[in-house]
């Protein structure tokens, strides 16, 4: 996918990109390929599939959410920034904070956020299971999300804890998202949450399966969640 075809897809799902937003994505792609140099950031650098592969793919789950609505983001576990980051691009009014475990990546992300001139972006190194025992983000959020970070029993007890009443938690997934979703049943109940609703799509090109999971939060997760470091990936919910 080059940039052309990028931007005229993106069109084609109602978003729009002002050459700001061209040249900030171009210029992520330059900080990505440099820093990845001295860091493991990635194993997909060249240009066509970083745009299919970490762009688009990051911003899909905006054809399916109104992101205009959302005014507060979480990202567990981000990687080099997806699929916040993107999404931050295309929507700049979104408060968005990204925790992550390993200080270096969050060194990255927070020179990305300089060069691309990224405002309202909170940084927080720590592991997901003890950021989300901290009373300051508890519930503080309207949307939570993760990519390819963990299966989904052991992810809704990372990010479920993060979300409002009433906010989401969503999950972006390949293929295997059925067979989890079947897993998850139990974690997805016992920490507050409900599938409102799910949506397959292929990504262009190469035609890969994709599904986007929606939890609407509908009440308080107990308090002991998400419980010690390790713990959830150890022995999840079930």
């Amino acid at each position: 996918m080059n940039e052309e075809q990028f931007m005229q897809s993106l069109k084609e799902q109602g978003i729009e990109l002002s050459e700001k937003q061209v040249q900030q994505f171009h210029l992520y792609f330059e900080t990505l390929v440099e820093w990845n140099e001295k860091m493991n950031l990635t194993a997909i650098t060249d240009q066509p599939s970083v745009y299919l592969k970490h762009f688009y793919d990051s911003i899909s789950a905006a054809f399916y959410i109104n992101f205009n609505d959302i005014e507060s983001l979480c990202d567990v576990g981000a990687g080099a920034g997806f699929p916040s980051i993107p999404i931050k691009i295309c929507f700049p009014h979104i408060k968005v904070t990204i925790v992550d475990s390993l200080n270096k990546r969050i060194q990255f992300l927070h020179h990305l956020s300089d060069v691309l001139e990224l405002e309202n972006m909170q940084f927080v190194h720590s592991r997901a299971e003890d950021f989300g025992q901290m009373t300051q983000y508890r519930e503080k959020f309207d949307l939570v999300t993760a990519r390819a970070v963990a299966r989904l029993s052991v992810l809704s007890e990372l990010c479920a804890p993060l979300v409002k009443n009433d906010g989401i938690f969503v999950a972006m997934k390949a293929a295997s998202g059925e067979e989890e979703l079947t897993d998850a049943k139990k974690a997805i109940q016992v920490l507050g949450t409900k599938l409102m609703d799910q949506y397959k799509f292929s990504l262009p090109i190469e035609n890969s399966e994709r599904t986007i999971y929606v939890f609407k939060k509908i009440k308080s997760t107990p308090k002991k969640y998400p419980r010690k470091a390790g713990m959830p990936n150890k022995s999840p919910i079930h």
